[in-house]
């Protein structure tokens, strides 16, 4: 079986902005948002809150940059955010990107934020295109920077992910991640939805939420 996990969620802010998302999102949860920085070669920035099992939700929005409208990720934010905002993807993460990339023939892009603490944060990730022809499909990244530095790190007492709500094929995401995507999260499998991640549960300290 490929050695791949998921890595995190990724929230597309809506008009309100990607700060007044994060704070929307982080009051449901009863956890706080951490400042990711920016992604100068996306065009976009994000909000992260690390989750327990060494993941973490992204709250993402694009800026008013040249590189959202020709990066692909800034690509698919804008155009999740134009739609009203939401879930935009589930993203697995991986210790071999090259063969990722031979299996799916195209290359990945390198992307890079720096925190606000000054620790810039480096990665490849490839199948965003893909995404956007099919928003059920995870994309994938490779982390170039230290574990000590993933942004799941510092995640005490934080919500955990319980399901996933996917309106999507089921063996087409399988072929995609070559393996069966319930492998690595409880996924439920929605019809009559639109196609893409529909909505996710977590456990919080205040019980079960549920967000869509």
């Amino acid at each position: 079986m490929p050695d791949v996990r998921l890595d995190h969620i990724s929230y597309a802010a809506g008009p309100e902005g990607v700060g007044a998302a994060a704070q929307r999102l982080g009051a449901a949860l009863g956890a706080g948002f951490q400042d990711g920085g920016m992604h100068p070669g996306f065009g976009t920035r994000n909000f992260v809150l690390p989750l327990a099992g060494g993941v973490y939700l992204e709250v993402v929005g694009a800026l008013d940059h040249p590189a959202s409208d020709k990066a692909p990720f800034g690509q698919a934010v804008k155009q999740r955010t134009a739609n009203g905002g939401g879930w935009l993807a589930g993203v697995v993460a991986g210790d071999d990107i090259a063969a990722i990339e031979s299996r799916l023939g195209r290359q990945a892009v390198a992307g890079h934020r720096r925190r606000p603490d000054g620790v810039d944060l480096n990665w490849r990730q490839v199948g965003v295109l893909d995404l956007m022809d099919d928003p059920a499909l995870p994309f994938f990244i490779e982390w170039a920077s230290g574990p000590e530095n993933h942004p799941s790190v510092g995640a005490s007492a934080a919500p955990t992910i319980d399901q996933v709500e996917i309106c999507g094929d089921p063996d087409k995401i399988a072929d995609w991640l070559a393996t069966p995507l319930d492998q690595h999260v409880n996924v439920q499998w929605m019809q009559d939805e639109d196609p893409g991640l529909v909505a996710v549960q977590f456990t919080t300290v205040r019980g079960p939420v549920r967000i869509d």
